[in-house]
């Protein structure tokens, strides 16, 4: 079924029409239904973005919706992705001065290395692919400074991916694509009000599903947990393709699992699978709520799958804490060199895997390396993950009045921490435990446990032995008259 729905930059005032498009009004209409019919065919929708024009009569179907969203943030299904790199390779190869090809190739790449965990093969194309645009067309070329940009932001390089985003900015500054860019830079460099702004403008600049995904995540990075819920509820539901909504619906699942609420995450991260198989994210979350409930056996066959398609560091570390909870270490070792391998094998595509190969080697390998790996990670991106780990790391090595620092960093809302996150509150609360600060390190105890009561097959019960070995606060009398 070859269809092409086409969608309205719903901002402005007056939208500029691809050659041969419907009428807004028809193309809102259509939406649904052709998005229903497409899912049952096992197609894609196909978007067409303001100023963007369709290849007609010329790409196979998949390509123009895979085209969209690697240059929207709108997630593609892997079939589509692979079509469209299939046919951008055939065109730079004849064409090899069409820079926007080039563009969107590279673009593909990366969205294809992001879902495939393949960054050593497809990070390096992503990178000539998109300089080789640059080169081709040095100037009036936002959609390959996106593209870097966006390449940066998935090897976790978020200075480069700033500066890239920047320069986009300041060339095309009316184009929203490049706001989700600068929003994940700013975010994992630690400045936070400077990501919000960036979501205000998004917020002006366009509205749909996307948008409110994006929105859904910076509001959970500020502790607006209601907000998040909502906004991903609404993306879920406005979504035009099978693959767009898994996405939205597996990111609701993750903010279901922060919450402790283990079915309704599962919910979530089933429906996600169903609508798209090859959503390994959505398979690990399975994985990680299966666990909670108490039903090992389909945790550890849904995680094996996981890491079997999309071998990512970190699921490898939360299937080999799940076998090490249960006793077999021998299966967990496996998995912790699985992790060892993969950051190796990562670096060869522009990837930093410090901060997972941190939080590792705080918990099952070399504290001390632990630390100076994230100590370096903190110089290059102060971000609150980092804070997190390293604080975690300190302690483990011994330095709990450092580890401290970077703990508060990471929890208080006057330095920027004001996620609400189980694993950041455990930390800190061990870390103050070991500085014999008992009742902080009570309340954070127990603020772990209340967000999330499952959040680690290992460290939540460590968390709850803890807590019972600090003892009920003491009774202290009222101060006197």
């Amino acid at each position: 079924m070859e269809s092409v729905v086409q969608k309205e930059k719903i901002t402005a005032p007056a939208p500029q029409e691809c050659p041969g498009r419907a009428p807004w009004y028809r193309r809102r209409l259509l939406v649904g239904s052709l998005a229903g019919a497409l899912a049952l065919a096992g197609g894609v929708v196909v978007l067409c973005l303001p100023g963007e024009r369709a290849d007609r009569g010329t790409a196979p179907a998949p390509a123009p919706g895979a085209r969209a969203a690697v240059g929207s943030g709108v997630p593609a299904a892997l079939p589509g992705l692979a079509v469209l790199i299939d046919e951008g390779e055939r065109r730079v190869r004849r064409q090899p001065r069409d820079a926007g090809a080039w563009a969107v190739l590279g673009a593909a790449y990366v969205e294809r290395g992001r879902r495939t965990a393949d960054a050593a093969l497809l990070y390096p194309k992503a990178e000539r692919a998109l300089r080789t645009s640059l080169k081709v067309r040095p100037k009036d070329n936002a959609d390959a400074l996106r593209g870097l940009a966006a390449l940066a932001n998935a090897r976790r390089d978020f200075r480069a991916a700033l500066a890239w985003a920047e320069a986009a900015r300041k060339l095309a500054p009316a184009r929203w694509t490049t706001y989700p860019q600068l929003i994940d830079a700013y975010t994992g460099l630690g400045d936070y009000k400077k990501a919000d702004r960036a979501l205000e403008r998004l917020v002006e600049l366009r509205s749909g599903p996307a948008v409110l995904a994006r929105a859904a995540e910076v509001y959970w990075d500020r502790g607006r947990r209601e907000d998040a819920q909502a906004a991903l509820a609404d993306a879920a539901a406005g979504a035009s393709s099978p693959a767009e909504q898994a996405a939205w619906l597996e990111r609701a699942g993750q903010l279901a699992w922060e919450r402790g609420e283990r079915e309704s995450a599962l919910r979530h991260f089933r429906a996600a699978v169903r609508l798209d198989p090859d959503l390994r994210a959505a398979q690990a979350g399975q994985g990680r709520a299966l666990a909670a409930l108490g039903r090992t056996s389909e945790a550890l066959t849904v995680y094996r799958v996981a890491l079997a398609k999309q071998p990512l560091p970190r699921y490898a570390l939360e299937l080999g804490e799940l076998y090490e909870s249960l006793g077999l270490s021998r299966p967990a070792r496996a998995q912790y060199d699985l992790l060892r391998r993969r950051v190796r094998e990562d670096a060869a595509g522009g990837v930093d895997g410090e901060l997972v190969l941190g939080l590792f080697e705080a918990d099952h390998g070399d504290p001390a390396s632990a630390v100076r790996r994230l100590r370096a990670e903190w110089r290059r991106q102060p971000g609150i993950a980092v804070a997190d780990a390293l604080g975690w790391a300190l302690h483990r090595a011994g330095n709990d009045k450092e580890a401290l620092k970077y703990a508060a960093i990471a929890t208080d809302r006057e330095h920027g921490g004001a996620v609400l996150s189980a694993p950041y509150a455990y930390h800190r609360g061990m870390i103050e435990r070991g500085l014999k600060r008992t009742a902080p390190a009570r309340r954070r105890l127990q603020e772990a446990l209340r967000l999330n009561p499952y959040f680690s097959p290992l460290h939540a019960p460590a968390a709850r032995a803890a807590l019972a070995a600090l003892g009920e606060p003491r009774d202290v009398p009222p101060p006197g008259p």
